[in-house]
């Protein structure tokens, strides 16, 4: 992810029009054009063609894929279910930079830095027999009546100390529960947490005390107890709904500082980090394979991207090897000796991330990084020849290090490394504009860039000849203020949502050279869907990947308007099976509009079915926790050659076609 995102030119590209109903097939990939309307409001119907003899190639299910990364409250705090920030005590406790703070009494909390249980430091709680001392963590979400369960690994350093662990949600005597454990061993020992809260609260807090002797506090973990594999119940829910097909992680910018060996083996003896790339701390306790169990739980495909900033072919092609090696490899011996002696046979994996930018860990000049990317992918496939590869690419950014290096970075990757890249990535993100239609204008705009761009070098570049390597828009997304859902997490709105569908349609509009998209990120940062401490919404936009995934058609057949002069976005395609009409329609105006259709060498049947996201203000945002106020609906239609369309609207419809 892209830290600057006005650098790029694109972002400084003019708004050249407000309709672009598509002229799609035969190979002609030009827009129909006009001056669109300056007002909000407009009572032209608009009149479409669909021409059933012309058909594109097929959309790709990859465009509905997304992106997850180690950055605010994506992972940590939004798809993990771990309550307890710093868990492993990378912070000393008690100082400015740590949640934890001491517990009022006589005793001491002190960082034990001999022989830690796990990083660089553990906590050492000391206290007489009417003394006591210890920790606190609060800002824990709790509900009422819900269980939660963990852990707590301690060891007794002096005396015969008790430790007691309680969970509070409240002011009062009876606002807590609490657990005791006494008779510690000498060595670490693993002890079992187990509550359930009294009442519903933001301001939730766990302690841990200790009196009459010494203890250290090894690592300590609290989830909800219906937690699925260490992750939210609820964000989990909604992943499954949205039905991405592929997810790529870790990265982003992190993964140029991120080494992966840190995040495999046992949870509790990872180290922790902090966030190379980004704030905070890095907890490890999410690595490949709870990625690898993440992808199985919401039925996605991996792609796994490598660090090629700060690491190298080696360490890329062990990583290979630890996800798809057989057991008597070395990276697959590990992967066994940590539960899963089967491979997982990851076949996409992403080469680096942005390396064209002054951000990103590792940056290099394009000459030399090209050279890297080829030494990386050669000893990638070595250990599997059979992965898909998606290199780095970024059309017409020039390397800002080598004034003599004029040929743009997906240039000179194509040049260098064809023969070793199976897709080219892109990313564009886009900021707010006041105008509605050119807010949403923005997110087609970038797509119809990139893609022409891209045919453009095809037919440029002797290096592409009998090659198709097409491009994977693995970030893509608004990313605008303020921020609310921690680092990065805006709120997405109506608007927001209609640009987004815009941009679907424009992928359907150029499969010829769109291979995929990964819409970034999924949840909280730039996210389709939001968390709160103890629940979960789709976004507008998670709405609209929604629905478009589950309900539009795959095969893109050609649109011919009569009057392009609204701001109405309209795309069409068939279902697999061919037997049933779909029609995407975008509306950005304040009125409902009718939609004259005449269907050519396709025969619709009467009644149909549409899906709705629309509302009377163009700024409606959903909230966690609270009814929404955006939503999908559904309702029977006739069609009898004729569409009404709401106003602020994205609609689907689904018309049946007989048999001929």
């Amino acid at each position: 992810m892209q830290t600057k995102i006005m650098q790029n030119p694109l972002f400084r590209m003019p708004v050249f029009g407000m309709l672009w109903l598509a002229v799609l097939g035969g190979g002609d990939h030009t827009d129909l054009w006009a001056g669109g309307p300056t007002a909000e409001t407009t009572d032209k119907a608009v009149e479409i063609v669909i021409d059933g003899s012309v058909r594109r190639e097929p959309i790709s299910p990859l465009i509905y894929s997304q992106f997850i990364e180690h950055l605010g409250r994506c992972i940590y705090g939004g798809i993990w279910a771990e309550m307890l920030e710093d868990r492993k005590f990378l912070e000393p406790v008690g100082g400015d930079a740590s949640v934890w703070k001491t517990v009022a009494g006589k005793g001491r909390v002190d960082m034990e830095t001999n022989d830690p249980f796990v990083g660089k430091q553990s906590p050492r709680m000391s206290a007489g027999v009417t003394e006591r001392s210890g920790i606190l963590q609060g800002g824990l979400g709790l509900e009422q009546e819900q269980s939660y369960s963990g852990y707590i690994w301690l060891k007794v350093v002096s005396g015969n100390p008790v430790v007691q662990v309680r969970l509070i949600w409240g002011e009062e005597i009876g606002d807590r529960t609490e657990l005791q454990f006494g008779d510690l061993a000498t060595d670490f020992g693993k002890y079992p947490l187990v509550f359930t809260s009294g009442k519903d609260t933001d301001q939730g807090r766990i302690e841990v005390t200790v009196r009459g002797g010494s203890c250290v506090i090894g690592t300590i973990s609290l989830m909800p107890a219906d937690n699925v594999q260490g992750m939210r119940v609820d964000t989990l829910r909604l992943l499954k709904e949205l039905g991405a097909p592929l997810y790529r992680w870790p990265g982003g910018n992190f993964v140029s500082g991120y080494d992966w060996r840190d995040g495999i083996g046992d949870r509790d003896h990872r180290p922790p980090r902090r966030n190379p790339a980004w704030k905070g701390i890095e907890h490890n306790d999410f690595g490949l394979d709870e990625f690898i169990v993440f992808c199985r739980a919401v039925d996605a495909e991996p792609l796994i991207v490598v660090n090629t900033g700060f690491g190298g072919a080696y360490s890329a092609a062990q990583e290979v090897e630890y996800a798809n090696g057989d057991t008597e490899s070395i990276g697959g011996g590990w992967r066994a000796k940590n539960g899963h002696s089967d491979p997982y046979h990851v076949k996409w994996w992403g080469v680096g991330n942005e390396m064209y930018g002054r951000w990103q860990l590792g940056h290099t000049a394009l000459r030399f990084y090209t050279r890297k990317h080829n030494l990386v992918v050669d000893a990638m496939r070595q250990v599997d020849p059979s992965i898909q590869v998606v290199g780095v690419g970024a059309l017409g950014n020039r390397d800002p290090h080598d004034p003599d290096e004029k040929r743009g970075w997906t240039r000179g990757m194509l040049e260098q490394c064809a023969d070793r890249m199976d897709l080219i990535s892109e990313h564009f993100y886009c900021g707010t504009r006041k105008n509605l239609l050119e807010h949403i204008r923005q997110i087609p705009d970038q797509i119809r860039a990139k893609a022409e761009g891209h045919r453009k070098l095809r037919e440029e570049l002797p290096q592409l000849k009998d090659k198709d390597i097409r491009i994977a828009m693995d970030e893509w997304n608004y990313w605008h203020r303020p921020y609310v859902y921690g680092d990065l997490g805006c709120i997405y709105r109506l608007r927001d949502a209609m640009g987004i569908a815009a941009g679907i349609h424009e992928f359907a509009r150029n499969t010829d050279v769109i291979a995929a998209a990964n819409y970034a990120q999924t949840v909280n940062v730039i996210g389709c869907i939001k968390t709160t401490k103890t629940d979960a919404a789709f976004a507008t936009t998670g709405l609209v990947l929604k629905l478009y995934r589950h309900r539009f058609g795959s095969i893109p057949i050609r649109i011919r308007g009569t009057d392009p002069t609204t701001g109405i976005d309209v795309v069409a395609a068939l279902t697999k099976d061919g037997k049933n009409l779909t029609i995407g329609v975008v509306n950005p105006l304040a009125n409902a509009q009718t939609l004259r259709v005449r269907c050519q060498d396709l025969h619709p049947q009467p009644e149909g079915i549409v899906w709705e996201i629309t509302g009377e203000d163009p700024n409606a945002f959903n909230e966690p926790g609270k009814p929404p106020a955006v939503e999908i609906k559904q309702r029977a239609i006739q069609f009898g050659g004729q569409l009404e369309i709401g106003p602020f609207s994205i609609s689907v419809f689904q018309i049946p076609l007989r048999a001929q």
